[in-house]
């Protein structure tokens, strides 16, 4: 009986050490949920990150500037952010690096509606364009004007939060808005199905590096194993998407009621097209092209105007990547 007693008494005394071993990580998401975060959800929901000695927390931002403020700052651990916005605040002194990709095609794009299109970059010159002021696309937009030959000073961004892009353009607030690709389902659930025209970016000579997670220097100083643990964690929680989108629905559904099933779902299985590649197939989840991100750094220090060059060894690392392979 005593003996009993004592192993039960063990077994709390053992839970009690592990929950409290559990150390506490902050990721800033770059936007409101979307199908692009799915696998951190997946990632806590199946205990990726538990089992690794995490708490997590995901913690929505207001685009790549805002997301980049909160880690930089130390109000997050690490987060997402447009790979190209990480370059061009190396030239501000932030301590950051991209520590792992997460889509290897860019989604950079910019909405507008069939009624009024805008197809291509010069039809930007006189338009209204509504962003928050840390999107990445309106970031990089200056690069992109001068690739394209677009007069910048013709173009009239307005402010708008991150939740009001669909609503500002279906109501005809804006003629066009700056957003993922991946966000055509989301559009077109407001103002129907072919009545939206994209602009993708790579299609006009920008096709850099986009959507990754980067972490700060003190992240990477001061907590390098629970770095390389959250990210190993996570890149799990995306090959779990890819093995099954539908699942991963379901876990994401319950973990955050308020999305719209059948919108977030497209938008979801859009992004994965943007994984699926060969870079991914032989190296990994979210591996990181050598020559591809110098190439992106050398496209934003000739475009971006940067108070000064950045060197590509300072804008990212391998040093915290597990590999994790993508399904069968």
């Amino acid at each position: 009986m005593r003996r009993a007693l004592w192993l039960a008494v063990a077994a709390v005394l053992a839970g009690a050490g592990s929950a409290s071993a559990q150390e506490k990580f902050t990721f800033a998401l770059n936007w409101f949920a979307v199908g692009d975060h799915a696998a951190y959800w997946v990632a806590l929901d199946k205990g990726y990150y538990k089992a690794k000695g995490l708490d997590v927390t995901l913690e929505n931002s207001k685009g790549s500037g805002d997301s980049i403020a909160k880690v930089d700052t130390g109000r997050a651990d690490a987060g997402l952010a447009d790979a190209a916005v990480v370059i061009a605040s190396k030239a501000r002194g932030t301590t950051i690096k991209t520590v792992g990709m997460v889509f290897d095609k860019t989604p950079l794009n910019i909405f507008s509606l069939k009624s009024k299109p805008l197809a291509k970059p010069k039809d930007l010159e006189g338009a209204t364009l509504g962003s928050p002021p840390g999107d990445s696309q309106r970031q990089m937009f200056p690069a992109f004007a001068k690739v394209n030959g677009i007069d910048a000073s013709k173009v009239k961004w307005v402010n708008i939060e991150p939740a009001a892009k669909i609503a500002a353009l279906a109501e005809k607030r804006m003629d066009g808005v700056s957003d993922y690709t991946t966000g055509l389902p989301l559009y077109e659930k407001a103002v129907g199905k072919g009545n939206v025209v994209m602009m993708p970016w790579a299609n006009f000579g920008f096709d850099l590096y986009s959507m990754s997670i980067m972490a700060s220097e003190k992240t990477m100083k001061e907590r390098p194993k629970a770095l390389k643990a959250f990210l190993e964690a996570s890149y799990m929680g995306w090959r779990d998407v890819m093995a099954d989108p539908k699942a991963a629905m379901v876990i994401f559904k319950k973990r955050v009621p308020e999305i719209d099933v059948d919108a977030i779902s497209a938008n979801m299985l859009m992004g994965l097209d943007l994984m699926k590649t060969e870079q991914y197939a032989k190296n990994g989840i979210g591996s990181i092209d050598d020559k591809r991100m110098c190439a992106s750094v050398d496209l934003v220090n000739t475009y971006m105007g940067l108070p000064k060059k950045v060197d590509c060894k300072d804008v990212y690392t391998k040093d915290f990547y597990t590999k994790v392979d993508m399904p069968k």
